[in-house]
């Protein structure tokens, strides 16, 4: 089993940002009960027995904004069910992850961190709405490994208006300072309720550029798996593109289960108040088909050619006769993902 748990609180929001998230006022202690509650309920309703969690992310939000006492009750009733090898992840801001958190977060039994940077350049950390700096990168990924972190992440962010050969040149100059495991490198994507909803000119839309980028990510040494992570890959990330069950408790959440997705509470008092329900969406087989095309085709995971219709097989082997897909031990991989969507359109 796998379970996300989402943390809505930020210091500000980020320009781009569709994720719920709040500022955290006086809710912390009403949401550490509530989070409780809907957790041990989810646990129970999932069947989930003890040493069967594979893996954790806690996301946001802001995460590192929460003191480490927030999680220790957390992780006190969760250590009975978690797998010796469990990966457990925790996003973190690069200005409010200090040293002495992230050696308490280490001893709590979290052995990954992923720092949302987005950028190293300053200029387009503030076209962003970010509030951190170039040099607390740095710092917060030094104090990461002085405190005993040795799988971690950074995200980054292409495709705005900002972005051209130079300015990749210089991210990718100081990714190269940093002896990290794993890279997300995020398409800017214009979403609606941001800062950045109807403002299309803001984003680039050059995919000469996103494949020069991905490229010269990959020429570090980091091996692109899934369209937007490159490097050591994340066991919770890839249970989502495998179809795995997974709960998500949280603000915000969902959970999948066999054919059925679960929504929490997107408001935060009616989360508080009722934790445990659910929005049910019923997946069909031709849902759960399409999502298997659609993953399949963004990452390493591939198509199986048993799950295929006669028709959908046919263009997959006329695919791969085009070098567009790569067919393997039953399996129809794509060799360049930022074709995915066009490539799942064409076969379904």
């Amino acid at each position: 089993m796998h379970l996300y748990i989402h943390i809505p609180f930020c210091e500000s929001k980020c320009f781009y940002c569709s994720f719920t998230s709040l500022k955290k006022k006086d809710f912390e202690k009403n949401y550490l009960n509530a989070l409780m509650q809907d957790i041990k309920y989810q646990l129970n309703f999932f069947k989930v027995n003890k040493n069967s969690i594979k893996t954790i992310f806690i996301g946001g939000g802001t995460p590192s904004l929460m003191e480490t006492s927030f999680y220790e009750k957390i992780f006190i009733f969760l250590q009975e069910y978690l797998k010796q090898e469990c990966e457990i992840t925790i996003e973190a801001n690069p200005n409010s992850s200090n040293f002495l958190w992230l050696k308490e977060m280490k001893n709590l039994g979290f052995n990954r961190i992923s720092f949302g940077s987005q950028s190293f350049h300053e200029k387009k950390l503030q076209f962003l709405g970010r509030i951190h700096d170039k040099k607390s990168i740095f710092t917060s990924i030094e104090n990461a490994k002085k405190a005993g972190f040795n799988n971690i992440n950074l995200d980054l962010i292409y495709d705005t208006k900002l972005d051209d050969k130079k300015m990749l040149d210089y991210e990718i100059s100081n990714l190269a300072l940093l002896d990290i495991n794993h890279v997300s490198a995020y398409n800017l994507t214009i979403e609606e309720k941001t800062k950045f909803a109807t403002k299309y000119h803001f984003k680039k839309n050059a995919p000469r550029l996103a494949k020069y980028f991905i490229k010269a990510i990959e020429n570090l040494g980091y091996k692109q798996y899934e369209i937007s992570n490159f490097g050591q890959i994340c066991k919770h990330n890839l249970a989502y593109w495998q179809g795995k069950d997974y709960i998500g408790c949280g603000l915000s959440a969902v959970g999948f289960l066999k054919n059925q997705r679960f929504y929490t509470k997107k408001n935060l008092k009616d989360y508080i108040a009722n934790p445990t329900f659910r929005e049910i969406e019923n997946l069909n087989l031709q849902d759960l088909h399409l999502e298997h095309i659609f993953l399949g085709l963004r990452s390493i995971i591939g198509i199986n050619e048993k799950k295929l219709e006669p028709l959908e097989k046919e263009k997959a082997f006329f695919l791969s006769k085009k070098g567009k897909l790569v067919y393997k031990n039953g399996f129809f991989y794509n060799t360049n993902y930022l074709l995915s969507d066009e490539l799942a359109l064409f076969l379904s």
